[in-house]
C-alpha cells in the first residue's frame, strides 16, 4: 500500500488558507471603499489619535 504524502495535503491545505484570506482581506478592502467616511472624526487606519 501507498504512504500517504502529508507534505503534499499540508501545502494544499496552506495554499487554501492563504486563498481564502485574500478574498478575506479584498472583501473587507471594497467595503471600507464603498462605505465611504461613515465616522468623519475616526482617523484613518494605520494612525493614531492625538490624545
Amino acid at each position: 500500500m501507498a504512504k500517504p504524502n502529508f507534505s503534499f495535503q499540508k501545502r494544499q491545505k496552506e495554499l487554501e488558507r492563504k486563498k481564502k484570506n485574500e478574498e478575506k482581506q479584498q472583501r473587507k478592502l471594497e467595503r471600507r471603499t464603498a462605505g465611504g467616511d461613515e465616522s468623519p472624526d475616526a482617523p484613518p487606519d494605520g494612525e493614531e489619535a492625538d490624545a
